[in-house]
């Protein structure tokens, strides 16, 4: 199983309603329970971990997961509310405004031994949980409990105006990307760290420190990736009509799970092994996933039926 830690959400997105207004739809999201649904959809063994509510909205959550056939039997449900954002579009990126005090995400705690780790050949942490030092302790916990048994994938998808103190958000985003065995994040996340471009160089210095993969994902520019045996690789991104953005990069680190595993290079020493065509294929199969949501409103990922061609291509030798 393919597991993904972190947070579910409701999402309310910008339409306009028949009479011209604006209005606001709500969509379930949150990126790691879109990651787990996208792994899910592209026929993984997948499930969530982390809090849900009990109320309308985590019912919500729970039945949108259990459609895409998501395992949400490590997931905790309470009657702490759902956390709520409010998207808006600025110069093609989505902005969210979060609220996030005393919900079902804020208020789950992992508990040891409660995941088999032993049967799980990757785990996914990421995202708004991370915001917080008690969701960073949370995912800390889970990563010491897998004890290096269970791959570990890492996308800070960071949220600016959660952040209280950067320095100490940064900090914390350094020692999970120096404990994962994947990391990818996109270039709008590598500014919001660190300033500037120089990917290359955070690359190695994480691939020195122990990283098998590296992935930065830069839009409509594609995505480079480093590998310590497999050298650095680059794919563009599909040319498409863009409906909006909101999911791409969970699509992206959906498909790339899903792909490693596909290929047998999930578990960490096949993973250490990935080499440079297997690099390319599966890059290009999560940019072509990423894409396909980026042709439909929300965090909506691909199904097999949607990518077969390069699903196809996926396991061409």
């Amino acid at each position: 199983m393919l597991l993904s830690c972190g947070d579910a959400l409701v999402d309310f997105l910008p339409v306009k309603s028949v009479d011209g207004r604006s209005a606001a739809v709500p969509v379930v999201g949150g990126s790691c329970l879109n990651i787990a649904v996208g792994m899910a959809r592209l026929g993984a063994l997948a499930g969530f971990v982390g809090g849900i509510s009990t109320d309308l909205f985590g019912r919500m959550i729970a039945d949108h997961a259990r459609t895409s056939h998501v395992e949400l039997r490590y997931a905790t449900r309470s009657e702490h509310q759902t956390t709520l954002a409010f998207v808006r579009h600025v110069e093609g990126e989505p902005q969210y405004a979060f609220y996030d005090e005393a919900t079902a995400s804020r208020n789950w705690t992992h508990r040891r031994g409660s995941i088999p780790f032993a049967e799980i050949e990757a785990i996914h942490i990421g995202s708004t949980t991370l915001a917080n030092d008690k969701g960073a302790a949370q995912a800390q916990a889970i990563i010491e409990d897998a004890g290096g048994s269970t791959t570990i994938s890492f996308d800070p998808n960071c949220r600016p105006n959660l952040v209280r103190h950067k320095t100490t958000y940064v900090d914390q985003m350094n020692a999970f990307a120096a404990s994962a065995n994947i990391v990818r994040m996109s270039d709008v996340d590598f500014e919001f760290l660190y300033g500037g471009s120089d990917y290359g160089e955070w690359a190695k210095s994480l691939i020195a420190a122990g990283t098998s993969l590296v992935v930065v994902t830069r839009g409509i520019r594609g995505a480079q990736a480093w590998h310590r045996e497999a050298g650095s690789a680059e794919v563009k991104a599909p040319a498409i009509d863009v409906v909006d953005t909101i999911g791409a990069g969970d699509s992206f680190q959906a498909a790339l799970l899903f792909a490693l595993r596909a290929i047998g290079r999930i578990k960490t020493e096949a993973l250490a092994q990935l080499d440079a065509a297997e690099l390319h294929r599966v890059l290009s199969f999560a940019s072509t996933c990423a894409a396909f949501t980026c042709g439909r409103a929300g965090a909506d990922p691909p199904r097999q039926s949607d990518v077969g061609a390069a699903l196809s291509r996926l396991f061409a030798e």
